[in-house]
């Protein structure tokens, strides 16, 4: 049995690799042609660097976008940024005035916020409350930035992909035969190539 098997593998190898030597076949025009040897093979080039577009979205958010020729992503990354860097600083800001309130109300001195709060572990529990929603804006917005640029760089990647235009996801109503005789009314998504 090993022996078959083994005499099948080397027989599969040989047959692969003699069809290995033809030569490539081109593309052209939607038909196929035999490469001949002075054809040139196709190859576009995208005329985007990658990487530059991931640097300079690094450097500033939206202008890996602008490089990339995408400008209405723009105002999306740069609304963003300007959300994520308000709530932060709004966060940061109310933190800092309760964490000074409480270090004021545990010396019996007055705070701002002694007409509004009145007990010190209500000040620690909103203190504590306004601290992780700007860490966890901190760490959101960070992970909005590093997605604004793998954007940058994927869109930059793409732009030598030419999309067929026959390819399209078409959503069509359907009839459905049910198995006690009766029909079912929906909809059926079609994949068209």
């Amino acid at each position: 049995m090993m022996k078959k098997a083994l005499f099948v593998l080397g027989f599969s190898i040989l047959v692969l690799h003699s069809y290995s030597q033809d030569q490539p076949v081109l593309l052209k025009d939607s038909t196929f042609i035999e490469a001949e040897e002075d054809a040139e093979l196709f190859e576009e080039v995208s005329e985007l660097n990658p990487q530059r577009a991931a640097l300079l979205s690094a450097i500033l958010p939206g202008l890996g976008q602008v490089y990339n020729k995408q400008y209405w992503k723009v105002p999306i990354v740069l609304g963003g940024v300007a959300t994520f860097a308000h709530f932060i600083s709004y966060n940061n800001k109310v933190y800092h005035g309760l964490r000074n309130a409480a270090i004021l109300q545990s010396k019996n001195l007055p705070n701002p916020y002694q007409s509004i709060i009145s007990s010190e572990s209500s000040l620690v529990r909103n203190r504590d409350t306004f601290r992780r929603n700007r860490d966890l804006l901190i760490i959101i917005g960070s992970a909005f930035y590093l997605l604004q640029i793998v954007d940058a760089h994927v869109s930059a990647h793409l732009d030598e992909f030419k999309v067929n235009d026959r390819l399209a996801l078409g959503i069509e109503p359907s009839i459905q035969s049910t198995p006690l005789f009766s029909q079912a009314v929906g909809v059926s998504f079609v994949l068209k190539f």
